[in-house]
């Protein structure tokens, strides 16, 4: 346990900072499972709408500091690749 003042306090911040850091990603998790799922479903406009839905959930993640901005931009070219050869097909 912390023994200065400043110091517990930031146990507290650092415990909601990671709670809601932990939220989020699991959120943003839970959007590219969706598209994946869409993908598998063979439904191409909603694997589309999905897609959008879980680029725009990585951009999020990134101004929320929850990804890096190089990390983002993989997912989202792996994901925009994926889509664009179940297209293809």
């Amino acid at each position: 346990m912390p023994n200065v003042k400043s110091a517990a306090k930031r146990v507290k911040v650092i415990r909601k900072r990671t709670l809601r850091n932990a939220s989020l990603r699991s959120a943003l998790r839970t959007y590219i499972r969706r598209f994946e799922e869409a993908m598998a479903g063979a439904n191409r406009e909603e694997a589309q709408l999905k897609l959008r839905r879980a680029l725009r959930a990585i951009d999020k993640a990134v101004t929320k500091g929850i990804l890096h901005k190089n990390t983002a931009a993989r997912k989202k070219s792996r994901l925009t690749r994926r889509f664009n050869k179940f297209m293809a097909s």
